[in-house]
């Protein structure tokens, strides 16, 4: 990937901060959120990010995860990517890569070997349920709030294709990948007829 496919963010709207962060600052924005993404990063980083540093806004935040989604790979590896090349080019994607990694993978590595040996301790799996029921209630209040800018738009045709991508995957249980094959071309094709009608 060259660098000109990851080109530098403009200067920061008004509903952000002035200074875009540097490499240390995004190595140790996203090895925070890595540390405290208990449950799943994706709600540290949109806290971070929107709400403490305002690096981004809640719009733009959501359009960058939504892209993540269609890139191989684990969605929010992918964001920390973009979202570093965004201000700071292949530097910052390596930055922002290493520090949501690194921290985990030391962890982890040293977790799996205790797991290993005292895993089947009743208290231990008590404890990790737990810690699987407070995951799903975060995951949940996150998105929540992502999806708050949507509903302020009041857009029918944005909400139905939301609901209609909703009901495909959650409840009537089709395969992911066919759904996004149909879904994407429509949402491009609907959008752009939107917009010209708009500018029209």
């Amino acid at each position: 990937m060259s660098s000109d496919s990851l080109p530098v963010a403009s200067p920061p709207s008004d509903a952000q901060t002035s200074q875009q962060p540097g490499l240390l600052e995004l190595f140790f924005a996203f090895a925070k959120m890595s540390l405290a993404g208990f449950g799943g990063v994706l709600v540290w980083a949109r806290r971070a990010i929107v709400d403490q540093h305002r690096w981004m806004t809640p719009e733009e935040f959501n359009e960058a995860f939504a892209l993540c989604h269609f890139l191989p790979g684990p969605n929010i590896v992918n964001f920390s990517v973009v979202f570093g090349g965004r201000f700071r080019g292949i530097p910052g994607s390596i930055a922002a890569f290493l520090g949501l990694i690194g921290p985990p993978v030391i962890i982890v590595t040293v977790l799996a070997a205790i797991y290993a040996r005292y895993g089947q301790i009743p208290a231990l799996q008590r404890t990790l349920m737990g810690v699987s029921c407070a995951a799903i209630g975060l995951f949940l209040a996150v998105t929540g709030r992502m999806m708050v800018p949507l509903l302020k738009k009041r857009d029918p045709v944005m909400l139905v294709q939301l609901a209609a991508v909703f009901v495909a995957i959650g409840i009537l249980r089709l395969p992911l990948v066919p759904v996004l094959l149909i879904a994407i071309p429509v949402s491009i094709f609907v959008t752009f007829l939107v917009r010209r009608r708009v500018a029209t």
